[in-house]
Parts: C-alpha cells; structure tokens; sequence
C-alpha cells in the first residue's frame, strides 16, 4: 500500500505540473501522457486483479461451505442412526453397560416426552399469547408434576444411550 500512496501522490504531482505547463491541455490528452509516466495504473490494476481473484475464491467457498453443510448434516443424521441401533439392541436385550477400552456404553431411563392429542381441546392458559402457539414446556412440567390437561399426555420414557469417553 506504500507504494500504492507513492505512486499516487508521484500521478498528482506529475499531473499538476503538465497542467501548470500547459493549461490548455484536453482532459484526454493529459490523462494519456499521466499514464505513461506513472505506474499508478498498474498498481491500481493488480490490486482488483487481487480483488477479483478474491472473490472467486469467496464464491467457490461459499459453494463448498453448502457442500460440507450438507456433508455435515448426514454425518449427524448417520451418527443418530448408530446410536440408536445401539440402544435398541441393548434394551430389547437389556444390557446396561458395555464397556470398551476407549469407552463406555450405558442405558439410562429417559423422561417422557409432551404428546399432543387434540389441540382443541387444550385450556387457553396453556397458549402463548399473539400468534397462537402452545406452551409446551408450561404443559410438560404440569404433566410430570401429574396435572390430568385434555388434549395431551406424557409418552412412554425411551430410554437414553450415553457413551462416556475416557
């Protein structure tokens, strides 16, 4: 960038002095001979050549970026899948831990989860106010505290696979 002030600072000095020498030089004619004498041009040029290159490279990332994204997701999706391969086979077997020598594998009980059954039939006070949409941490709680609310209930618990790395 010094050089970039160097050489313009060198442009304006050179244009002013053409300009004081011949006033009545055209616009055209005046940037013409500035050119030829300065590298102030080429400095300019190689710095959006830069920028260009740049923003290719910015393209090429943001497409790679979803690329990996959904790379990602079905990373997450198998791994889910996995774990719960594993948990089914240790309940319907009932295991409770395995272990292994860079981890271990246990089964713990879940909780139950909200299940809506009739929204309809729902007690207002368990909306949340504007646009209408249930408070269903609100119901969950009361359920589990054992509230009887029509239109929900609580599901069975599934039992939660956690695997503690050493």
């Amino acid at each position: 960038m010094d050089q970039l002030l160097c050489s313009a600072v060198r442009y304006r000095a050179i244009r002013e002095c053409i300009k004081r020498e011949d006033p009545a030089i055209d616009e055209q004619t005046l940037a013409d001979t500035v050119e030829g004498l300065t590298d102030l041009h080429e400095i300019i040029i190689a710095i959006m050549r830069s920028a260009l290159e740049d923003e290719s490279r910015v393209a090429a990332l943001k497409c790679r970026i979803i690329d990996m994204r959904a790379r990602l997701v079905r990373f997450q999706e198998r791994a889910s899948k996995r774990r719960q391969i594993a948990r089914d086979v240790m309940v319907e077997l009932d295991l409770k831990n395995i272990l292994a020598p860079d981890f271990t594998i246990s089964l713990r009980p879940g909780t139950p989860a909200l299940v809506v059954v009739d929204e309809n039939v729902i007690p207002r006070n368990y909306w949340i106010s504007g646009e209408p949409q249930l408070n269903r941490q609100k119901l969950a709680n009361e359920l589990k505290e054992g509230a009887e609310i029509d239109g929900v209930m609580l599901s069975n618990p599934t039992p939660v696979l956690s695997a503690r790395v050493r």
